[in-house]
């Protein structure tokens, strides 16, 4: 009756249920795995709720792309950050979620591939899958810091891939793509006819300066670009649903694929007036909200060293996001020290099997978490080491 998409078993792991066991005990809990904004202690400025009293927010006037203004904002955000970015170019979404459907409808037919990050967020698969994509995964590997594998990128290319998904910083690792690799990823991409999707939500989020960096593809024209991010990170606001997606390439190319774009957008018409109009205001009130991010990323990111310093689990480097990676000995799986964590010390962390690592043993923890919790848990987490 139902369709062959829906294939995964969605039964809760041993983790999700011992973590259940232990709240319906009334046991401590000690999360740090805490992603959500609004969940994670931080002050909201007024101008944010403010900002959802616009006079027009009550005339509907949709267009495909998204109202004017909306799309300015943007530009404008863009623009603070040193990148010029036409609003003929910015094409509004409900989330990135639903700006990366939008490109599979755009680029693939049922059946093609796209190529994503390991380790990453566990959602392309199930991005992809909605759309009858099929995924394949490039490497990134730890070299005492993150870079990508771009011999065994090109190995994984298949007639069927239609575009490489980078996530730019990465979502656990914290890497952000170099311009070595940008410069030998447009070069396959342009010799392949294969377009790049870059998913830069966290962008804002750098723990230190790096000139080899690439903040945003935003401007990058050597091959079909598409750079995403939305409100839920650049403001904290997840709960606001607006992303977009910036569309930069070759002319011919770039024109179609926004002109497309437009006929995808303009079947959901899914960007609510309302946020459209807040725009502008969310995106400043943001800023406040992005300093303390950055702030108390910072801050759990030295407890973390300063804790963790000559205990047997290692610290990798990270460079932008709000997640930590520790790899633990392998004494053990990723399980069982998730789960030991739980049962002994109440420290819940996540294994990096979520993640999709290829190899033992990793646990990722949320530097979102607040630095009260941040700090017992990671003692927690030392006592169990030790």
């Amino acid at each position: 009756m139902f369709s062959s998409r829906f294939h995964w078993d969605l039964r809760p792991n041993r983790l999700t249920l011992a973590l259940s066991e232990r709240r319906a005990a009334g046991l401590k809990v000690i999360d740090l795995t805490e992603s959500n904004p609004t969940h994670a202690g931080l002050h909201y400025p007024a101008d944010a709720v403010a900002a959802l009293s616009h006079r027009d927010m009550l005339s509907y006037d949709p267009l495909p792309a998204g109202s004017v203004a909306a799309r300015e904002a943007v530009a404008q955000y863009y623009r603070n950050r040193g990148a010029e970015v036409p609003i003929g170019r910015i094409l509004l979404t409900a989330s990135t979620s639903e700006a990366y459907g939008y490109l599979f409808k755009l680029l693939t037919d049922p059946g093609d591939e796209v190529l994503v990050p390991r380790p990453s967020y566990p959602l392309f698969e199930f991005l992809a899958t909605m759309e009858s994509v099929r995924v394949r995964s490039y490497p990134l590997v730890y070299h005492g810091g993150w870079g990508m594998d771009l011999t065994e990128l090109e190995a994984a290319l298949t007639p069927r891939t239609r575009a490489i998904v980078l996530v730019n910083p990465n979502n656990p690792t914290g890497s952000y793509l170099k311009r070595g690799e940008l410069e030998q990823l447009a070069g396959i991409c342009r010799s392949r006819d294969l377009a790049l999707i870059s998913d830069e939500v966290f962008a804002d989020y750098a723990l230190g300066p790096d000139p080899a960096r690439i903040n945003t593809l935003a401007t990058t024209a050597e091959c079909l670009t598409f750079s995403m991010s939305g409100l839920s990170k650049v403001a904290g606001l997840p709960q606001m649903k607006l992303g977009w997606i910036v569309v930069n390439g070759p002319s011919p190319w770039r024109e179609e694929a926004f002109e497309k774009l437009e006929w995808i957008a303009d079947t959901y018409l899914s960007v609510s007036t309302p946020v459209q109009c807040a725009a502008e205001g969310l995106l400043k009130a943001g800023e406040d909200v992005q300093q303390q991010i950055r702030d108390r990323s910072a801050a759990n990111l030295a407890v973390a060293k300063q804790t963790l310093s000559g205990s047997a689990a290692n610290l990798l480097q990270v460079e932008g996001g709000w997640y930590v990676i520790l790899q633990v000995p392998r004494v053990r799986s990723e399980e069982e020290w998730a789960l030991g964590l739980l049962e002994n010390e109440g420290v819940l962390v996540q294994p990096g099997f979520f993640y999709d690592f290829e190899a033992e043993a990793y646990l990722v923890a949320s530097l979102l978490t607040e630095p009260s919790i941040f700090q017992l848990g990671l003692a927690g987490l030392r006592r169990f080491i030790r």
